[in-house]
């Protein structure tokens, strides 16, 4: 097994740990409304054990994007975890471990306008099997 698959998996404990921990977090409910929402929680909690921010860093952000939001600078409906997000965005930004805002969305324009099969020089038409992994 390679180290670095000990180390995801690891890393993937820890914030499953941290998410059972969380209001909600139980087995008969819901911690989060969308996918994209756990993942935002685990970017924050991994890259703060990278050691990008400190987490009071992260805090007072997330308080202040909350706080635009209830003055009415966002207009948006309300969801914590896109503020959770701008805030992990805000720290990252400021840590120096994001690109160049334009070169990023340059990249994410790439990507978006790329058709989904662009790489396939003709339509595969079999099913795809997978074996389950042997040990």
């Amino acid at each position: 097994m390679r180290p670095d698959a000990t180390e995801l998996g690891d890393a993937r404990r820890r914030v499953e740990q941290l998410v059972r921990g969380m209001p909600g977090g139980d087995a008969d409910s819901r911690s989060f409304e969308e996918p994209w929402e756990l993942r935002a929680f685990a970017m924050a909690v991994a890259a703060y054990h990278e050691g990008h921010y400190e987490w009071s860093e992260f805090q007072l952000s997330l308080i202040e994007s909350i706080r635009r939001w209830e003055e009415g600078e966002g207009g948006e409906p309300w969801s914590y975890y896109a503020h959770w997000l701008e805030a992990l965005e805000t720290v990252l930004a400021a840590s120096g471990a994001l690109s160049d805002s334009l070169a990023l969305d340059e990249r994410t324009r790439q990507v978006l306008t790329t058709p989904r099969n662009a790489d396939h020089h003709h339509a595969h038409r079999e099913p795809v099997a997978v074996s389950p992994a042997t040990r």
